[in-house]
């Protein structure tokens, strides 16, 4: 399986991400998948008429490109001419490539939240116009348009994340390449279910603190950071508690609030991330599929259940009180 890697409007992240894969051999682990990487601007050692060469034969189907992945956000800017990103030696902007790559690809994939949405790229007033490849924010369009489907079929791919996880990029191609990937396995935001079907709340280390609404007040706090911290976890769709980051790692485990960044739109939540907006003391956004007074009422329950060992570790930053050793035999 051919892949091709262009990286457009964006921080390469992403590709920063994708080097802590879980493996000693990167080329390799995608060699044993039957992938073949053409070309990855970071990665790989051909530039220059090389490169040309290849994109010529690609855009003209004279080399089969089986994936197109896109990272960055397309800078449609200035009046639609893309020319605030050329493509060096090629005299043509990022988009003109993009849109053609596109036509001849068997799949897109837009990796990362920009590539997806538009992203931090596309936050303020939006200066270069930018937008993600069938997205802008959580509405169809894009630069390609929202009834662009590529030659399998499918819409374009949104490995989104800021940065994707390494593993959701490498299973959604390994998953392309053994053609086993097909419309049912995207979510209504055309993300992989592989990763899109869990919660970041899901495997949090937080989740006791969650149940009994005891809640961090500050940054170094064990407790949940749902309800002061502005913690997204229990709405946002990603594994990121499940398939720990290098093996390990996420954003809550290391005390900082989930942001929300594979969803539209997350650059810009309308409050500073480490604060959650309330109404009458009540977050206003609520655990996925939660209705209000659901909510309202298990605070409450939870609040006056709250054994004290949680309550005093939640605004500790280490245990404070050590959970009670007691028999656990039935008689």
């Amino acid at each position: 399986m051919n892949v091709l890697w262009l990286q457009s409007g964006g921080c390469g992240g992403c590709s920063m991400s994708l080097l802590c894969a879980d493996t000693t051999d990167f080329q390799g682990h995608l060699r044993d998948g039957g992938i073949q990487l053409l070309w990855h601007p970071s990665l790989s050692l051909a530039s220059g008429e090389e490169v040309i060469e290849l994109l010529d034969a690609l855009a003209a189907g004279n080399t089969l490109l089986d994936v197109l992945c896109v990272e960055g956000s397309l800078l449609r800017g200035p009046n639609g001419t893309g020319r605030f990103h050329m493509l060096a030696g090629t005299g043509l902007p990022m988009i003109d490539w993009v849109k053609r790559l596109a036509a001849r690809a068997k799949h897109v994939m837009a990796v990362g939240s920009c590539a997806a949405w538009g992203g931090i790229t596309a936050g303020g007033n939006n200066p270069t116009d930018a937008c993600g490849l069938q997205f802008e924010d959580d509405q169809l369009g894009g630069l390609l348009g929202a009834a662009f489907r590529s030659g399998s079929g499918l819409p374009v791919i949104n490995v989104a994340g800021c940065p994707t996880h390494p593993s959701w990029i490498t299973d959604t191609l390994m998953a392309l390449a053994a053609n086993t990937f097909n419309a049912e396995d995207l979510d209504p935001l055309n993300r992989p279910r592989s990763y899109a079907d869990q919660l970041v709340h899901h495997g949090c280390t937080r989740n006791e603190y969650y149940e009994f609404k005891a809640s961090a007040e500050k940054p170094s706090d064990l407790g949940c950071m749902m309800e002061h911290m502005g913690c997204k976890g229990t709405q946002v769709h990603a594994d990121c508690n499940i398939r720990l980051w290098n093996g390990e790692g996420s954003c809550t485990r290391g005390g900082y609030a989930c942001i929300a960044c594979t969803e539209p739109g997350f650059q810009e939540p309308g409050h500073p991330f480490h604060e959650t907006p309330k109404l009458a003391g009540i977050p206003i956004g609520l655990p996925t599929d939660m209705p209000k007074a659901w909510f309202v009422a298990l605070a409450s329950l939870s609040k006056s259940a709250t054994p004290k060992r949680v309550k005093n570790n939640a605004v500790a930053d280490h245990l404070v009180v050590r959970p009670a050793v007691r028999k656990t035999r039935l008689k």
